[in-house]
C-alpha cells in the first residue's frame, strides 16, 4: 500500500539542498523537490513541503540544527541523508556517522515522523582518490542497513544504483548530480514509497566537451574544494534554507 503524507521536510547537504539540478533564474530544484511535486501529485489533499538543507554541510549540523528545526514543524515524512562531506575527508570514524545517522532517525520517529532514510549516488568512478571514498560509502551503506529500524522507516539505497553510478547523471565538477540524477534519485524514492512516479523532465547532462581535461579540472573543481577544507571553509558558509518553513507545493494539474 502506498504512503500518503501531507506534510514532508528534507534536511541534508548539497545533495539535498538540489545543487546541480539548477534552473534558469538561478534557484536549484533537485530530487527533494521533485518528491514533494509525486506527493502533491499522488494526493486528494493539499501537500506543504520545506528544504533545510543547505550545501557543504557535515553530518553533525545536519543531525543537529536542522534535525531539531525539522522536527519543530511536525512534518509526517521527513527525509534524512549525511555523512556524504564527512566520508571525503583525510580522517572519519564511520561508526560515529553511523551512530548520528541513526540517532537522527530514532529522534524524528520518536515524534511520530515518518522518516526516508536515503544514501546518496555514488560519485567516486570519476573523482580523485575515488576507491578510498567508494569503499568508506560501502561499508556506511551496509552498516546503516544493518542496524536501521524498519518501523517508520523507509532507506532507500541510492550508492549501491549502477545506473546512477554512470558519467551522464553526473555534473561538470563530477560530485554532484545533474538534472538527470536527481530526477533519477527522486523515481528511487517514489518508488520506495509507492507513490507513482510522475514523468520528470531531464536534460542528458553535460557533453563530454563540456568536461574540463584533466587539468582543468584539478584547477576548476579539485583544488579550491582541496584549499575551503584546509581553510575550514564551506560553500555553504553564510547560506540559509531555500525553504525554512512548509509551503504548499504547486500542482499544475491537467
Amino acid at each position: 500500500m502506498s504512503h500518503q503524507f501531507a506534510s514532508y521536510v528534507a534536511i541534508g547537504d548539497s545533495f539535498t539542498e538540489g545543487v546541480g539540478d539548477e534552473l534558469p533564474d538561478g534557484r536549484v530544484r533537485g530530487w527533494a523537490d521533485q518528491v514533494a511535486l509525486g506527493l502533491a501529485l499522488a494526493s486528494p489533499a493539499p501537500v506543504s513541503y520545506a528544504n533545510l538543507a543547505i550545501r557543504g554541510r557535515l553530518l553533525a549540523p545536519i543531525a543537529g540544527e536542522q534535525l531539531q528545526a525539522a522536527v519543530a514543524l511536525r512534518p509526517e515524512l521527513m527525509s534524512i541523508n549525511g555523512g556524504g562531506n564527512d566520508i571525503m575527508r583525510p580522517k572519519v570514524s564511520l561508526e560515529s556517522i553511523t551512530d548520528q545517522l541513526l540517532a537522527a532517525v530514532d529522534t524524528a520517529t520518536a515524534s511520530g515522523i515518518h522518516v526516508l532514510l536515503l544514501s546518496g549516488g555514488n560519485p567516486s568512478k570519476h573523482l580523485p582518490f575515488g576507491a578510498l571514498i567508494s569503499t568508506r560509502g560501502d561499508r556506511l551503506a551496509q552498516e546503516v542497513m544493518s542496524r536501521a529500524s524498519k518501523d517508520n522507516v523507509t532507506f532507500v539505497n541510492n550508492w549501491a544504483d549502477q545506473e546512477l553510478a554512470k558519467l551522464r547523471y553526473w555534473s561538470v565538477d563530477k560530485l554532484h548530480l545533474n538534472t538527470r540524477g536527481h530526477a533519477r534519485v527522486a523515481s528511487n524514492v517514489l518508488s520506495a514509497l509507492e507513490i507513482p512516479v510522475p514523468d520528470f523532465a531531464a536534460d542528458e547532462g553535460p557533453a563530454d566537451d563540456a568536461r574540463p581535461r584533466t587539468a582543468a579540472y584539478w584547477r576548476e573543481y579539485v583544488l579550491p574544494w582541496i584549499g575551503r577544507r584546509l581553510t575550514g571553509r564551506s560553500s555553504g558558509d553564510n547560506r540559509e534554507p531555500k525553504s525554512a518553513t512548509l509551503q504548499p507545493v504547486v500542482v499544475e494539474r491537467r
